[in-house]
């Protein structure tokens, strides 16, 4: 990776603020309209990537509805048996649930739904997402089958008979987990420089057609989830529209921050735990620390 870089004393301090939070990190954050300038550690490693998968998945679909291929206010029926487990949204619910497929996509980005993602992926297909990352140079992204296949790796990959009985595994801080696990190649994954590729696409209009980036900048917008790359920004007058993604010990969020001055920054995020604790607010809150310190850099130390 090439560009204009001040990066070796940022890169070591942000190196230490991974350490120090007890997490292996992953970064890529660049100016949005000067793309060569950029801070990064190890931007070029795939990781898999939980939910940050429905960033091409919510794109794929735009261009199948741009192109008139796939119409997104089909409506969709969801019974009780096409639920996939998540914490929020259809995934929760017990009946069955019908809506657009437009709305399908809003679920999955803005509160990260995984019954909507599941259902979104299954109409559209794995091709059109390949075809996406393909045609935006994003060479080391795959999705796989989403979060299904994710889910039916793991309960292999485990050896256990159930996901309650994997994910119970996977969080036990006195169990070796099987190298499988986080294994890129079986499950969804992707780099930080691809996921910044995809949101540069996003935010200046390449991605889609300019209603379709608009509707897709305006959903990462809703995001409610502040405890990652937003806390690291946390002012009023400063906009952070991301997608986060947990997998066991992994947290992730790709998005933009956008500054008063007009100026705005892709960052992107990876993060993987020593711990396997689902709760571990330093691991989340590095993940906004570490990208302001990269932007901070990339302003020349300017402040925000």
């Amino acid at each position: 990776m090439t560009g204009v870089q001040r990066t070796t004393g940022v890169q070591r301090t942000i190196r230490g603020m991974f350490a120090d939070a007890g997490v292996r990190g992953w970064l890529h954050v660049a100016e949005l309209r000067r793309p060569t300038a950029y801070v990064s550690v190890d931007p070029d490693e795939p990781v898999p990537v939980g939910s940050v998968y429905k960033m091409p998945l919510m794109v794929a679909f735009c261009r199948l509805a741009d192109s008139g291929a796939v119409d997104p206010r089909l409506r969709v029926t969801l019974e009780p048996s096409d639920r996939m487990p998540g914490p929020t949204g259809i995934s929760v619910l017990r009946d069955a649930v019908s809506m657009s497929l437009r709305d399908l996509v809003a679920l999955m980005m803005t509160i990260s739904d995984n019954t909507a993602a599941d259902a979104v992926l299954r109409r559209i297909g794995t091709a059109a997402v390949d075809e996406v990352c393909r045609d935006l140079g994003m060479r080391d992204t795959t999705v796989h089958g989403g979060v299904a296949t994710t889910f039916a790796q793991l309960v292999t990959e485990t050896g256990t008979d159930s996901l309650s009985a994997a994910m119970e595994r996977i969080s036990d801080n006195d169990t070796t987990v099987p190298p499988a696990v986080y294994d890129p190649l079986s499950k969804a994954s992707a780099t930080p420089a691809d996921m910044a590729l995809l949101l540069r696409a996003i935010w200046t209009g390449r991605a889609a057609s300019a209603e379709s980036c608009a509707f897709m900048r305006g959903l990462m917008g809703k995001q409610p989830w502040t405890h990652r790359l937003a806390s690291g920004f946390p002012y009023d007058d400063v906009t952070v529209s991301g997608k986060t993604g947990t997998f066991g010990s992994m947290r992730h969020e790709a998005g933009v921050v956008e500054l008063p001055d007009g100026s705005a920054y892709t960052a992107v995020v990876f993060t993987q735990a020593a711990r396997a604790d689902s709760t571990l607010p330093r691991a989340d809150a590095v993940i906004g620390a570490a990208a302001r310190v990269a932007v901070e850099e990339l302003r020349g130390n300017e402040g925000l």
